[in-house]
């Protein structure tokens, strides 16, 4: 990865400050000459310069230095609600993109093409209705059934998308999900935490299942993508049209309530998901949007307290060890991640702080999986 000087900003940061080359090599302590070998490209500062330059200028690292690396990993983040995805999420996330780049030779997916992705996706209506129908006819499930986890499932593997269950907790985290595509080798990785709700995890599938197919896409274009993609694929329109002449019906608020819990329930999604599908297709067709009552937020948190953690379903219990991890979610999301990453561990002589660092673990936790896979 090659690093150079954002000059056009430098000189921006010299203006405000009123330096010129000159008066800045004075400052730094250098030559005239090394200043204009750097803002001509022919040499870099030094740690300590570049730290310096960075304070005389006001400037930040990421405003100050262009990182060229063509082929970087391209991140995705389901993020948790009220984040901001900063600078270093995305570094962090593309170091370990760069771990997963030793993976790759061990893949168990055919090398001679390329899974089919989308070639202009969009957020319309009717295009988003008819990717999901096309997706729906590939898993051979109809338009009025339920669509679950194994469906979602062999879809990723149809799309050579490699899963890496992980225990990332519910609080203190930037991601949910994240989703890691390596231009290079035309891979996708995919990070799903187990330690969320049965509802959340099954729309986060969806909505990362929705990046495989639009690797081209980026920032919040690819997420309103994504969105739009899990939620119809979810409860496609023909379900939406049933559920909203159904609660239209309701005379009273707690009965709205009563029937879109209770079609939540039966599909296995989040009511608010279902709602937002509703309108979604009430507003697309010019009909009257349903409201949803000014308790509904909290009426939906009790509602999914109701459900266990996925973590909790796939495990069996709070505490487990790293061998029962490894089996039980391995096998509960038909993942070649821990065979590939045993194979790699045992060509090569990493320890525990490859694993900590490619599955963004706690040592301990790193410690004991990588023991399990050595």
């Amino acid at each position: 990865m090659r690093r150079t000087l954002n000059i056009e900003r430098a000189n921006q940061a010299m203006d405000a400050c009123g330096l010129n080359q000159a008066t800045l090599a004075k400052r730094m302590e250098v030559s005239k000459e090394a200043v204009s070998q750097w803002f001509r490209h022919h040499s870099f500062p030094r740690p300590d310069k570049l730290l310096k330059l960075a304070k005389l200028l006001k400037l930040s690292f990421t405003e100050l230095v262009i990182k060229e690396e063509p082929e970087a990993p391209v991140i995705a983040f389901r993020r948790m609600r009220g984040t901001v995805t900063k600078d270093h999420h995305i570094e962090k996330a593309q170091d370990m993109g760069r771990l997963l780049r030793e993976l790759v030779p061990y893949l168990p997916f055919d090398t001679l093409e390329v899974p089919p992705v989308l070639k202009e996706p969009g957020t319309r209506y009717d295009y988003i209705q008819q990717v999901v129908a096309k997706v729906r006819q590939d898993l051979m499930v109809s338009a009025d059934a339920t669509l679950d986890f194994h469906h979602l499932i062999r879809r990723f593997a149809a799309l050579q998308t490699v899963l890496i269950p992980v225990l990332w907790g519910n609080r203190k985290r930037h991601e949910n999900a994240l989703h890691i595509y390596l231009p290079d080798s035309r891979t996708t990785w995919v990070y799903l935490n187990l330690d969320v709700n049965l509802h959340d995890f099954k729309f986060w599938m969806a909505h990362e299942l929705g990046h495989c197919l639009s690797p081209d896409l980026r920032n919040e274009d690819a997420e309103d993508f994504a969105d739009a993609f899990a939620g119809a694929l979810l409860f496609p329109k023909d379900k939406a049209e049933a559920a909203y002449a159904c609660l239209k019906r309701s005379k009273t608020a707690a009965g709205f309530e009563k029937r879109l819990f209770e079609l939540a329930k039966r599909e296995i999604i989040s009511p608010y998901t279902i709602l937002m599908e509703v309108n979604k297709f009430a507003e697309h067709f010019g009909h009257v949007p349903l409201k949803k009552d000014h308790d509904f937020f909290k009426d939906l948190t009790r509602f999914n307290q109701q459900y266990p953690n996925v973590s909790k379903i796939i495990l069996d219990t709070e505490q487990t060890s790293a061998a029962d991890f490894v089996s039980r979610s391995g096998e509960a999301l038909a993942t070649p991640f821990f065979g590939i990453l045993r194979q790699y561990l045992s060509k090569s002589d990493q320890g525990p702080s490859y694993v900590q660092t490619v599955m963004d673990l706690p040592l301990l936790d790193a410690k004991g999986i990588h023991a399990e896979l050595s």
